[in-house]
């Protein structure tokens, strides 16, 4: 079991993704023995709220290992009771000081947010719990759905903590860190939006 503050399991992150980003990983902790070492429990140092996308797995993005991260994936890295739930159950139960926020270029979510499409079913939700968001950065320069997709990752960061009581405690407490982060397809190189 590993205690980093948030400070460390942040720069713990970021050393892996520049691993990751040099084709130099180490893969550490993928073993026999850290998986009976996790039979009598899991202590990960940090929790990663992400897009479902293929792409954008966290554990090769930050090359790390089994137990390592408290993973927690929707499209557009969407929030909702549950998704806040589990959030709560890596701080307050596991004792994560860190919650990492990450949007990634390319997103289908927001990128059918900003166009605006018509989508089927529930996928409709998705892109209408981005229209806020798409709505505040409308009339920004540059390109809009990058713009949103930055704009999507601070404002998720924000909410956590205005929507879990569990979550703004701890933070008010010094107990955890919540960052915003964006990863690029192109570079694979994780950039922070916000220091939290």
């Amino acid at each position: 079991m590993r205690s980093l503050s948030a400070n460390e399991a942040l720069e713990e992150l970021l050393a892996g993704n520049r691993r990751y980003v040099a084709m130099r990983q180490i893969y550490p902790r993928q073993n026999q023995v850290q998986r009976q070492a996790l039979l009598d429990g899991q202590y990960p140092f940090a929790a990663i709220l992400s897009c479902s996308d293929s792409r954008v797995p966290s554990e090769l993005i930050f090359d790390q290992g089994l137990g390592d991260l408290f993973i927690v994936r929707t499209a557009g890295h969407v929030i909702d009771p549950l998704i806040l739930g589990s959030l709560e159950f890596a701080v307050h139960v596991l004792r994560v000081p860190l919650v990492v926020v990450m949007g990634h270029a390319q997103c289908g979510a927001v990128t059918s947010a900003v166009k605006g499409q018509s989508l089927p079913g529930n996928i409709r939700a998705i892109a209408e719990a981005l229209q806020p968001v798409v709505a505040s950065v409308r009339d920004s320069a540059g390109d809009p759905v990058l713009n949103a997709t930055h704009a999507n990752a601070i404002h998720t960061a924000d909410r956590l903590i205005h929507d879990s009581a569990i979550l703004a405690e701890a933070a008010a407490q010094g107990q955890l860190k919540i960052v915003p982060a964006y990863f690029d397809l192109k570079t694979s190189r994780v950039q922070l939006l916000r220091e939290g």
